[in-house]
């Protein structure tokens, strides 16, 4: 693959000092970059703050600068290294900051660094909030309706306007940081203080609140020919009204028609076309059920915490793949042994995918343990099964919190169905696992759903779960027969979780299911752009498809 004569050397702004999750999402972004670039033949030189980063060890890049991400340190090293240009939609928010800051006062103009991969004004036009309001009137998709404000006086008197509670949206911040949902004047006076100051221009929407609705998203990649595919349909569990970053999602989505998915699709197309974005997007839309209606909340212009979700899910590397689109490439261009190019890509796998955020609200003195639109994550566990039950109880035990499944925590399975269905009120960390107390108390998916707005089809699965659970504990003491222990391996019950509520030995469970000629398959999810690389998930349906290879040394690496 060539590269294109009028560039050689590409400057990279990688991810700074922010929280682990984010840093780990746009690490891995980083590397798929730096990788993809040098395989070109492109000299590149990265700047991060954070060193702390793979993306910062010596192979990954020519030049490698530990600096403070702001325009003066930016022009120093553009000073001296002089690069033919800059990728700017790889290095998430600070990396698209940066690019229109340095844009600005006229640094890329006087060392002739162009900017690759998204349009400058294409930053403006999916981050100003004004900018982006008036591109979606132009192209007739509906938005929330809004207004901005400069000052705390002009954002009540919007407020006003629009009616309690509304939501604040700064302008050029990432995971929602400086705004939030607020629901009086006192709340929205000392919230907009802090989205002003956080946002790089001063500027705050505020929005009429779409509390309860559908949250959806989709990952788009396009290349300069105005080739675009959607990588992957994200679906928040969680309403409006939590950040995505702390809703947990589903891939595919599984309760949204193909006909709403369609039309999902038509819209994120024309959004993406418009701005102009080379690369990855993430749309993200909210869906009222009740009427059907579609509005778009916003858009990331480049590789955000999403896309590295969407990535893993679907083995599709964004980052790389936007990286070398970056350069002038096509999708017809980049082979992948499964769909022949990557211009016939489509997501067809036959597997279910669980994002599940993972809080600490320990760790921080004073803090609130409660959800909204400002994003409170530290990371986030990823998990695949066949089915949902069995990748959302997979997700349940990656978290690293002592708990094999979902009930008996803390003491939830304690207190009664009106205490529980009171703290289900406000949003928590802990809501699923309360939700699943709640049900088994007797409380129905009506009016868990009226409280929380999470979708039936959900809490409907959650539901079978308990009852599953249920009339496991008929065996308390014992292991339970055969036909019972298939089902609930197949629905993502753990040996260990099983040992827990049966109050038995673990190596019991296991000897059992053995017996039972029951044991783990791997099935693959191919990586799209090589010819037949995969990874591998454990399931408990399905055919096993995880090729042995005889007569080979092997090593095996574990990674964390």
């Amino acid at each position: 693959m060539p590269q294109r004569n009028d560039i050689h050397k590409v400057l990279i702004i990688g991810s700074g000092p922010i929280v682990i999750g984010q840093a780990c999402e746009f690490d891995y972004s980083g590397t798929q970059t730096c990788k993809a670039l040098r395989s070109l033949g492109y000299e590149i030189v990265l700047v991060n703050s954070n060193p702390a980063t793979i993306m910062t060890d010596p192979e990954m890049a020519d030049v490698t600068y530990i600096e403070p991400l702001n325009v003066e340190r930016l022009e120093q090293i553009i000073a001296k290294e002089r690069p033919d240009a800059l990728l700017p939609n790889l290095g998430g928010q600070s990396g698209l900051n940066l690019c229109a800051e340095l844009n600005k006062v006229g640094i890329l103009d006087k060392y002739g660094v162009q900017v690759i991969g998204v349009q400058v004004d294409a930053i403006e036009r999916g981050e100003d909030r004004i900018e982006f309001k008036e591109t979606m009137n132009k192209l007739g998709i509906a938005m929330a309706r809004s207004e901005v404000a400069y000052d705390v006086d002009h954002a009540l008197a919007i407020a006003e306007e629009l009616g309690y509670p509304v939501v604040l949206r700064p302008a050029y911040t990432m995971g929602g940081a400086g705004g939030g949902l607020v629901y009086n004047k006192e709340e929205l006076k000392t919230v907009c203080a802090r989205g002003l100051q956080a946002s790089l221009v001063g500027q705050v929407l505020v929005e009429e609140s779409i509390l309860g609705w559908e949250e959806l998203e989709l990952e788009v990649v396009r290349d300069k020919d105005n080739n675009m595919i959607t990588v992957c349909f994200i679906e928040n569990v969680d309403p409006m009204g939590v950040h995505t970053g702390d809703s947990f999602c589903t891939a595919p989505m599984l309760s949204i028609s193909e006909d709403v998915q369609k039309r999902l699709q038509e819209q994120a197309y024309k959004i993406v076309e418009h701005i102009g974005v080379i690369g990855g997007t993430n749309v993200q839309f909210a869906h009222n059920p009740k009427d059907d209606r579609i509005i778009v909340i916003e858009i990331n212009p480049r590789t955000s915490r999403s896309s590295a979700l969407a990535s893993k899910a679907t083995g599709f590397p964004i980052a790389l793949v936007s990286a070398k689109l970056a350069t002038g490439l096509t999708l017809a261009d980049l082979p992948c042994g499964k769909y022949g190019t990557l211009d016939k890509y489509v997501p067809d796998g036959d597997y279910v995918v669980v994002k599940f955020a993972r809080w600490a609200f320990e760790k921080f003195k004073g803090v609130e343990d409660k959800l909204g639109t400002q994003m409170r994550a530290v990371g986030e566990v990823m998990s695949i099964g066949k089915t949902y039950k069995e990748a959302f109880q997979k997700a349940i035990r990656s978290l690293e919190k002592g708990r094999a499944g979902l009930g008996f925590v803390k003491n939830f399975h304690d207190l009664s169905k009106a205490d529980l269905l009171e703290m289900l009120v406000t949003p928590s960390s802990e809501r699923h696992f309360i939700m699943y107390e709640a049900l088994r108390k007797g409380a129905t998916v009506e009016e868990i759903h009226e409280i929380t707005k999470v979708k039936t089809y959900f809490i409907e699965q959650m539901k079978e779960l308990v009852e599953e659970e249920e009339q496991i504990l008929q065996f308390k003491g014992q292991v339970p027969s055969s036909e019972i222990l298939v089902q609930a391996k197949k629905d993502g019950f753990s040996d260990q979780y099983l040992a827990e509520i049966l109050a038995v030995e673990e190596s019991a469970i296991r000897k059992a299911r053995l017996c039972a000629g029951l044991e783990q398959h791997w099935d693959a999810v191919h990586v799209s752009g090589t010819k037949d690389s995969s990874y591998f998930y454990s399931t408990y349906n399905g055919l096993d498809h995880n090729p042995i290879t005889e007569g080979k040394p092997k090593i095996m690496i574990l990674g964390g």
